[in-house]
């Protein structure tokens, strides 16, 4: 690889430290001869559009920082629904999400070259300042390495990097002398005791004061970690040594990397989710692109970029090349076992894999980038955001958006390597949604459930750090930009490194001796920029013509689930019995459960008790049929478990200075109006009296004709229903009198009727835990006309009440999918036609509070028996009937009866293990044992 000046050539050889844009990379300078290829195929956006999407942007971020610096500031980050700062240990823990936080003005240092990059050059200034004066980096609290040095250490090194270049201007920063990098160095070396591995792994988490194993750290004892969580902080760390001559940090970095490049599986060249650090064998052997992997490939090619170093590129390349083997299925990209990768691990994808097409921008392999992309972008116009995670079928998987950035990354890489308005549209639809969805009076709250529409109140510090960023320089000419961008590369949360980095302090050696690579043809690896002529044959409709097939894939898709085919049904043998039709009446039913092992029980109490044994079915094949069969059974069971749930529902505060903006998560009622089949219900709320609506209110006045708030407990909710309804409420809320209970951190559940018959309630009843419903009692306090709306998802807002306020430009998920444990010695319990007591599956009423929804799923209507201990998963799903059904993963409910107390249901469960007949199918169902604690 030889040194060039200027910008590659296309067709030339790529230089190790060339003027890349961060946008695009190698690819990226040789489609610029493409671009009026490209834009023959869609109306270009005016100059003057542009600059007005450009303004939007702008004000858009003036209401989320000045709304940060004004509520929440020094705190880490800011809580748009209630209007205060997210403080660690002062609100209810949030699991791992919180890990994040430091006490270490988080939102504001991540903040800091967004400013910069929006031409806010006076408020980065007063940022720094605030930054030098107020931060505390040695609290003693546990924080994530990952986060903290993509976020913080990220942030100060970006904001050095942007600091000395106004200084080298003239105008701004004259006073600063490198103290950003000051606190950047301070901070790396208290990140340093984490990779006190044999591995050279880092551990997940430190304490900042106290660092690790010490017993006032609180940490060390964590044996496993992320590949992503190990293999991102060669950028940041490298640029830290190459700033200050301290070579330790990427040394460490770089020993990581190496590790991890060592225990890739040599077949198949993929990494899994997660490794010990200790031992370095692999935790979870799933791989993809998305959640716990995806920053580790983007690491490995931008390395190279900012670094100049071949070892990476060659990583990458060898990497890419199995991606694309196994895990991209156009448009899709499936996770994979990285000993079996011809074999699926799942069928959802999570939305961490939206930067993909951004990375593949890079690379320059344009097409399956494109096609990528527009597959998410289908999903985003039908849920409005993308959510956490959805399945193969487009459904939603985990349904809260925590205004993730990484597709508005994809869209402004895609748009600045081709010149196609079409995504300058993409970027429109963005800006539109999250000012219509998302934007509330201190901020953009996060989507909790993408579906009704309702809100979290949660604004990550990404949020500013790349949204605002990515979408400001999508509508930006180079003239709108105050420096060159193409001088610096980005950094997995946006944060900017100037190139210039990889001709300083360079006291690595660039080729790592040390590891030991494959022997690959040269033709795996793209060391030219692309040929455009191959790229974008000369069609002006070429990218539309990728686009199009897509353009209704989402809608046209129908979730039969997967039906496993016979193998053309054994030469004209009728096909197997299926659960859907299976009669416990029918003699020729009966013979068939014979054949396959199963046996059919009479129960004292009604119930018909199914009970399979492998080893007495007639043959292998039947010993097969006869697990599908108890399969099927289940997930019949599980079906006619969740038509007896109602998803959630929402409460949208309309009137000012609202205006729809605040969504809230409401629990349903199993009686009174369903919001579902009818209009939404909206009017004023008014409390009654008595608060608890257990006796006949002594205020009627108050409520005819509007919405009662009402409090848990003392009586059943049908008795609060009829009590507030007889006062002339046109509906209710009933608010939890558990203090600091949240639709956050508690399941949601639906209230129960008394047992008897609740037909005679006609008003709609929903339920909100007590942060929720504080909210709206805050709302009357201070405004006190508060109007709301009840449906079965929030609405558009009133576009005349949004009319009368006036912006101010400066200060305005997991679910898994049930995993169902089966075996070849299963029960599975039917009800008995003459017993019209019991439903058709069986269940007994125990608390369901320690089951998930995943358990519950699974272990729907399967009885107690005697159990084995291998029990093995089974990924088989089955459509039960021939029509499209939604197939959404719904929030867990909960149903009360009681007053205070909270009985519940849970549905008995025992699974037996496969007897050795289907020894044979352990291999590949070992591929999704690690896939129990999936999380994003």
């Amino acid at each position: 690889m030889s040194e060039a000046g200027g910008g590659p050539g296309c067709g030339s050889p790529v230089p190790q430290r060339a003027p890349w844009s961060l946008v695009a990379a190698t690819a990226a300078l040789c489609l610029v001869s493409a671009t009026s290829v490209w834009t023959a195929g869609a109306a270009p956006m005016s100059r003057e559009e542009k600059q007005k999407l450009g303004n939007q942007v702008l004000e858009m971020f003036d209401h989320a920082y000045g709304n940060y610096m004004e509520h929440a500031y020094p705190a880490d980050e800011l809580m748009p629904l209630t209007c205060r700062g997210r403080v660690r240990g002062q609100e209810p823990s949030r699991g791992d999400v919180d890990d994040a936080l430091g006490k270490f003005s988080l939102t504001l240092i991540d903040s800091l070259d967004t400013l910069v990059v929006l031409n806010k050059t006076k408020e980065f200034e007063d940022a720094v300042k605030k930054v030098l004066r107020d931060v505390n980096l040695d609290n003693d609290v546990v924080v994530s390495v990952f986060e903290t040095n993509i976020r913080v250490l990220g942030g100060l090194l970006g904001g050095h990097s942007l600091a000395i270049m106004l200084k080298e201007k003239g105008e701004y920063m004259q006073w600063y002398n490198d103290e950003l990098l000051q606190m950047a160095k301070q901070l790396g070396y208290k990140l340093l005791p984490a990779f006190n591995t044999t591995s050279g792994l880092p551990y997940p988490r430190i304490n900042l004061k106290f660092g690790i194993r010490k017993p006032e750290a609180r940490t060390g004892t964590e044996t496993d970690t992320c590949t992503a969580c190990a293999g991102t902080l060669i950028l940041e760390f490298a640029a830290l040594s190459r700033f200050t001559g301290a070579t330790i940090f990427e040394e460490y970095a770089r020993k990581a990397l190496d590790f991890l490049w060592e225990k890739r599986q040599r077949s198949s060249n993929l990494v899994g989710v997660t490794i010990n650090i200790h031992t370095g064998d692999w935790v979870r052997k799933d791989s993809g692109v998305g959640a716990g992997i995806d920053s580790y490939y983007e690491y490995l090619l931008k390395a190279y970029v900012l670094l100049g170093d071949d070892s990476f590129l060659e990583r990458f390349n060898t990497h890419y090349d199995a991606i694309m083997r196994y895990i991209s299925q156009p448009p899709l990209l499936l996770d994979v076992h990285i000993h079996k990768p011809m074999l699926n691990a799942r069928t959802w994808m999570d939305a961490l894999l939206a930067f993909f097409p951004g990375l593949q921008v890079l690379k320059g392999d344009i097409r399956p980038a494109i096609e990528t992309h527009e597959m998410l972008y289908q999903v985003i116009k039908k849920h409005n955001f993308l959510p956490e995670a959805f399945t193969t079928d487009f459904r939603v998987h985990w349904a809260q958006h925590p205004l993730r950035p990484e597709f508005a990354e994809s869209t402004y890489f895609l748009y600045k390597a081709t010149g196609d308005p079409y995504y300058l549209e993409v970027g429109k639809t963005l800006i539109d949604n999250l000012n219509k969805y998302a934007r509330v009076p201190c901020g953009f709250a996060a989507m909790k459930d993408v579906r009704t529409g309702s809100h979290e109140d949660r604004m990550d510090s990404f949020f500013l750090a790349e949204m605002f960023k990515y979408l400001y320089l999508l509508f930006a000419d180079k003239e709108d930009i105050i420096f060159d961008i193409e001088d610096y590369i980005f950094t997995t949360e946006a944060h900017l490194l100037p190139l210039w980095l990889s001709t300083t302090n360079q006291s690595i050696s660039k080729k790592n001796t040390t590891s030991e690579y494959t022997e690959l043809d040269d033709s795996n690896f793209d060391w030219t920029c692309p040929n455009t002529q191959i790229l974008f044959p000369n069609d002006p409709l070429y990218a539309q013509s990728i686009r199009e097939p897509l353009k209704n894939v989402v809608d046209k898709s129908c979730p039969r689930g997967i039906i496993r085919v016979e193998e053309s049904f054994r030469s004209g043998a009728k096909p197997p019995l299926r659960a859907r039709d299976f009669m416990a009446t029918n003699p020729e039913h009966l013979e068939i459960l014979k054949k396959m092992g199963v046996s059919l029980i009479h129960l004292k109490d009604g119930r018909v008790q199914l009970v399979q044994h492998a080893i007495q079915a007639a043959s292998s094949i039947d010993a097969e049929d006869g697990l599908r069969f108890m399969q099927e059974m289940i997930e019949l069971s599980s079906q006619q478990q969740k038509e007896q749930q109602l998803p959630p529902r929402a409460v949208q505060i309309v009137s000012h200075p609202f205006f729809g903006r605040v969504v809230l998560t409401a629990g349903p009622a199993q009686f009174g109006l369903d919001l579902s089949k009818h209009k939404e219900t909206r009017g004023f709320v008014a409390s009654s009296k008595p608060y608890n609506g257990c006796s006949e209110l002594t205020n009627p006045e108050a409520v005819v004709g509007k919405i009662a708030l009402i409090q848990r407990g003392q009586c059943m909710f049908a008795e609060k229903a009829r009590n507030i309804q007889n006062a002339g409420a046109i509906g209710g809320i009933v608010i939890d009198d558990n203090e600091g209970s949240s639709s956050d951190t508690a399941p949601l559940f639906q209230m129960a009727g008394d047992g008897k018959d609740t037909d005679d309630i006609k008003i709609p009843m929903l339920f909100l835990f007590s942060k929720e419903g504080s909210i709206i009692l805050d709302a009357i306090r201070e405004y006190e006309e508060v109007e709301v709306l009840l449906s079965d998802k929030a609405k558009d807002r009133d576009p005349e009440m949004e009319g009368e306020e006036q912006p101010s430009s400066e200060n305005e998920s997991q679910n898994q999918s049930a995993e169902q444990v089966t075996s070849s010695s299963q029960e599975v319990d039917l009800v008995d036609p003459e017993s019209p007591e019991e439903s058709s599956l069986n269940s007994h009423p125990e608390s369901s509070e320690s089951l998930s929804p995943a358990e519950m799923d699974s272990a729907a209507g399967i009885s107690p028996s005697e159990q084995n201990s291998n029990p093995t998963e089974s990924h088989e799903t089955t459509s039960l009937d021939d029509e499209c059904t939604d197939l959404d993963n719904q929030p867990q409910e909960q149903s009360e009866t009681e007053e205070d107390s909270n009985p519940n249901v849970s549905w008995g469960k025992k699974v037996q293990p496969i007897d050795s007949i289907l020894a044979d199918w352990n291999e590949d169902i070992e591929a999704f044992e690690m896939m129990e604690k999936d999380e994003l």
